[in-house]
């Protein structure tokens, strides 16, 4: 597995402590398409279904050490805990073929990380694109397995949802995920305990985009510039649809981000 490059303008200790987790995990890469992965897995569903099916739980993969437990939280952070104005980037529901590689340019243009929240099923088929995504520097973190309301399930597929996830992103990366974000912001106490067990910090934000409603790009990057605040998480999103509003937005509103003197940065994982 390559060795990940961080961006340096955005570094902290956090980043630091996954790093030298990274290097430590370090081993050959597997080639696209032969990650190791839930047997019979489903296909990449189609715009927008995940929303509306059932929870379908599959296969768990291949055995991997679990992280250390973290302590249970009450809620998500829906902030960070940073000093200045820091900013960080969140893109939920990927990858996607068309959309993920189209922002990955635009980080890539502007030199800002993001953080990925990859849904397992997408990440299963499209695993050079969670290793692209983690080989620029960005953040890989966890967001189910099939977008299910986590605080409507039983304890136990919530840990099937969230574990088959982080087995998999071990498998294509060589590291487990140490952030998780519920589908639709919907926690409860069972699905906390079970993101702590798994050794992962929840995450929520405080700038919502609204962008999976396809609101039109002038809406999309007013909620973030209007929004925008020393230490916020802002939500948007690179797969579940048409996401080209979203990338249009993106491309307007990073340089004017910059331009206020935000630093855009990857919130603290536990390491």
């Amino acid at each position: 597995m390559p060795r990940r490059v961080l961006l340096g303008a955005t570094a902290c200790v956090s980043l630091l402590g996954l790093n030298r987790l990274l290097a430590a995990c370090s081993g050959p890469s597997a080639g696209a398409g032969a990650a190791p992965g839930p047997a019979a897995a489903p296909a990449a569903p189609a715009a927008d279904s995940y929303r509306l099916r059932p929870f379908t739980p599959g296969s768990a993969p291949g055995a991997a050490p679990p992280r250390q437990p973290v302590p249970v939280r009450s809620e998500a952070a829906l902030t960070l805990d940073l000093p200045g104005k820091k900013i960080a980037l969140t893109l939920d529901d990927g990858p996607h073929p068309t959309y993920t590689p189209q922002v990955l340019k635009l980080l890539r243009k502007h030199k800002v990380p993001g953080t990925f929240f990859v849904i397992g099923e997408n990440a299963h088929s499209h695993p050079d694109l969670v290793r692209a995504i983690a080989d620029e520097g960005h953040l890989v973190a966890n967001h189910s397995w099939s977008h299910p309301q986590l605080d409507t399930l039983s304890t136990k597929r919530v840990r099937r949802e969230l574990g088959d996830t982080s087995d998999l992103i071990q498998d294509i990366l060589g590291a487990p995920p140490g952030l998780a974000r519920a589908p639709y912001g919907a926690w409860d106490k069972d699905a906390l305990t079970v993101c702590a067990e798994l050794g992962m910090e929840p995450l929520g934000w405080s700038v919502d985009t609204n962008d999976w409603a396809r609101p039109g790009t002038s809406k999309i990057t007013a909620s973030v510039l209007d929004g925008a605040h020393s230490g916020a998480i802002v939500l948007t999103h690179d797969g579940g649809g048409d996401r080209s509003q979203t990338v249009t937005a993106l491309g307007q509103v990073l340089p004017k981000l910059l331009d206020r003197g935000y630093e855009l940065v990857l919130p603290a994982a536990p390491v």
